[in-house]
């Protein structure tokens, strides 16, 4: 979290401890302004209204009331859903719940840089689609999808259009009403805001989106997520919403010459690694790299004490199984295996791209020394074939 927004947010820890349902005294009235602060910062950053925010516990939660509460709320009109393969697991598992209760979802394939087919996207469009799902940019390979295309192809339908924004929000212009998009999500910890606080933003004009509540009990934030308001954590979030505003531009440039020395050093120095997904659209500070006949997991072992990466969602951290999203960008499981995320920030430092490439080769150097595939693939065994 950035040091800025947690000084922000102290003072509503104690001092200023008020409920911002509260409309009979002062500490109620001085909650509801700064939530009313956040909502109008976090809506400067995504160029929408304030009304139209709601604030949740993440974007896990956001995910779930947007998917759900419209389902319910348009099933009259029909029950087919279009997301896509490569989504979180924060849209997927609400899509495979919804398919137990009588909806039908189809699942579009990517292309090989993790792209969506937009004639496919159009093809797969019916009279009873109510809704197209599919994230701004992904959270393992950076792919950035095109949002102002796929809006034109739902609105010719009219059919909405939600995105699971969480990545890109803050790192990128993210503006949804200009792309088409009726329902985002996002979530304050991706912009250096704390943890388990998020938004909703549900279009209130051109088109009205009706979302029906998931939680009961109060009629919060328009009547659409119940709960007392965790004042702190909205506070964070619009904190961390207004500095992204103020310095993407040059934070995106700084990440991205970052990102880029990372991928050259790895990719002219190590035999056998391969980036996964388009190298150009794509978020300014996330690198997938596959390191063939190598076990990514073994790989982040042999350094986990230097960097923190992954080999997939951090949500799916504990699996063992190879990325859902590789898997369907068309890579092996193996080459899923063997592939690494890594993700610069905002408190990175050019100095600190040498010591991860040194830690990183010392450590493909060291598994492929006690490695018999290796082994063979120098001596010129083929072993794709085998």
């Amino acid at each position: 979290m950035d040091p800025r927004v947690l000084e922000a947010m102290l003072p509503y820890f104690n001092h200023q401890f008020g409920n911002a349902a509260s409309r009979s005294h002062s500490l109620g009235w001085i909650a509801q302004e700064a939530v009313d602060q956040s909502r109008n910062q976090l809506a400067q950053l995504l160029g929408v209204v304030p009304k139209e925010i709601v604030f949740t516990s993440g974007a896990t939660e956001s995910n779930n009331l947007a998917i759900k509460g419209i389902a319910e709320a348009y099933h009259r009109k029909g029950k087919h859903i279009i997301t896509v393969k490569t989504e979180h697991k924060a849209v997927l598992d609400p899509c495979i719940h919804l398919e137990k209760e009588g909806y039908e979802i189809t699942y579009l394939d990517v292309e090989h840089n993790g792209l969506v087919n937009l004639n496919q996207l159009e093809d797969f469009i019916r009279p009873d689609t109510i809704l197209v799902s599919i994230m701004w940019a992904n959270n393992e390979t950076g792919v950035i999808q095109p949002m102002a295309k796929i809006g034109e192809i739902c609105a010719a339908h009219g059919v909405l259009l939600m995105s699971d924004a969480t990545q890109a929000v803050g790192k990128i212009p993210v503006d949804p009403r200009q792309a088409g998009v009726h329902i985002l999500a996002c979530s304050a910890h991706k912009m250096y805001g704390p943890k388990g606080v998020g938004a909703l933003w549900v279009s209130q004009t051109q088109p009205r989106v009706k979302v029906l509540s998931q939680i009961h009990g109060g009629g919060h934030e328009r009547g659409m997520r119940s709960g007392t308001l965790n004042v702190p954590g909205i506070v964070g979030l619009g904190q961390a919403a207004y500095l992204a505003h103020q310095d993407m531009p040059i934070e995106a440039q700084r990440l991205s010459e970052m990102r880029d020395e990372l991928e050259k050093k790895i990719l002219h120095n190590i035999e056998e690694t391969y980036p996964n997904g388009s190298q150009t659209a794509r978020l300014p500070n996330v690198s997938n790299i596959a390191f063939k006949y190598m076990d990514g997991e073994a790989l982040m072992m042999s350094f986990n004490q230097y960097m923190a990466l992954s080999s997939g969602s951090a949500c799916t951290s504990a699996s063992l199984d190879p990325s859902h999203v590789l898997l369907a960008m068309g890579l092996s499981g193996d080459m899923a295996h063997a592939s690494l995320r890594f993700s610069l920030g905002r408190f990175n430092k050019p100095e600190e791209i040498d010591t991860a490439f040194n830690h990183l080769k010392r450590g493909v150097e060291n598994l492929r020394a006690e490695s018999p595939i290796w082994e063979m693939f120098k001596d010129g065994v083929d072993l794709d074939a085998l």
